[in-house]
């Protein structure tokens, strides 16, 4: 059987290795190359990660005028592993498996394949290509873009976008957000047998008992739920950090890292408003920081725009973050591609050949029923 045009370009981009930590200039090139072929508009910006490598996004744009659809992707993805590197690819069962298979380089090339052969002189608004670095590191690519002078491509931006996750070709209107917040508490570091130390594991342990009482609490109090969603939960988590405090030594030093998942109409400020107070009424440190939860209104037309095109009665919710979360202040969004999102970041990680081959006629789709 021969090999439709969005698996050979999937495949191409497979071989080309983009995990996070180890940068995306390749993927990047390629990319650029391919929409520059198309006739798009390219402007490209670098950055240094957290560890000093440098990181590309690409805008890229067709058409004149302000507004358009965009269609916004990631080009790293998670590590492989020593058993399976997924650079590779191959074909079984009607599955393409590779790493990035699903997350998201199959997505990548059904959107590249979407805008293929577009003119501009044809277009009644403008179509956009956006691909960012380290998705899978913190959303980084997506705020270093939001936070650029480049963000706007000849002045404008599109007015809808499309970001490419796998949702099995289901439109998706809202996905929750994330918060972090660190609690530390300092004691002093001593020989356990001379006593003469003071734990910070001890000392932080009334507040990890509260905390265990407060998860008890959000797994059923309604008001800090949102049924939109499943789970309904905020998905309270806990992780504990002593620094590698030897089993004799009393700990310096005790760090309670929590994690929850924002929604709207959750309380998610009373939730944390109160983890201060208590953190803070045992004298420890606190930090914290989150992004609010993506949201687009069910009756928008970009969530109208992919129901209509991929022949969906409902927009769903999922529990998993994307780039979204970064672009809402910006265009009103729908999470849309093909893939299982349970089969990302997995060893033999694959997407269903039908449906990515499906997913190029719905991209295309929404480009003539918006811009054409």
């Amino acid at each position: 059987m021969s090999k439709s045009e969005v698996i050979k370009l999937t495949e191409e981009f497979i071989k080309i290795p983009s995990v996070s930590k180890d940068g995306n200039e390749a993927i990047t090139d390629k990319l650029e190359e391919i929409v520059k072929s198309f006739n798009f508009v390219c402007e490209r910006y670098s950055f240094k990660d957290r560890f000093g490598t440098t990181k590309h996004n690409l805008i890229a744009k067709l058409g004149e005028g302000k507004g358009g659809l965009g269609f916004f992707v990631h080009s790293d993805t998670v590590p492989v592993s020593d058993d399976w590197q997924g650079f590779e690819p191959r074909i079984e069962d009607n599955k393409l498996f590779g790493r990035g298979a699903c997350d998201m380089k199959g997505p990548i090339a059904a959107a590249l394949l979407a805008i293929k052969g577009l003119k501009a002189k044809d277009l009644k608004k403008p179509v956009y290509f956006v691909a960012v670095a380290d998705e899978e590191w913190g959303l980084q690519g997506a705020k270093q873009l939001s936070r650029s002078k480049n963000m706007l491509t000849s002045n404008s931006w599109p007015d809808m976008g499309v970001v490419t996750e796998p949702t099995g070709l289901i439109p998706v209107y809202a996905h929750k957000g994330a918060y972090q917040i660190e609690v530390t508490a300092h004691g002093r570091a001593a020989h356990s047998s001379t006593d003469l130390g003071k734990s910070a594991n001890f000392m932080i342990a009334p507040f990890l008992a509260e905390m265990a009482e407060l998860r008890e609490k959000l797994m059923v109090d309604e008001s800090y739920m949102n049924h939109e969603f499943t789970p309904a939960t905020n998905g309270f988590n806990l992780i504990l950090n002593d620094y590698k405090t030897a089993h004799n030594v009393t700990a310096a030093k005790s760090t309670a890292a929590l994690n929850f998942r924002t929604m709207p109409n959750s309380r998610e400020k009373d939730l944390v408003d109160y983890i201060e107070e208590r953190a803070k009424s045992y004298g420890f440190d606190f930090s914290g920081s989150g992004v609010a939860a993506f949201y687009t209104d069910k009756n928008s037309e970009v969530i109208k725009l992919a129901l209509a095109a991929t022949g969906e009665k409902e927009a769903m919710t999922v529990p998993y973050g994307t780039d979204a979360l970064i672009y809402q202040p910006f265009l009103d969004q729908v999470v849309l591609g093909a893939g299982n999102i349970e089969q990302a970041h997995t060893v033999d990680e694959y997407i269903d050949i039908a449906e990515l081959e499906r997913s190029v006629g719905v991209y295309r789709q929404m480009i003539e029923d918006y811009c054409l």
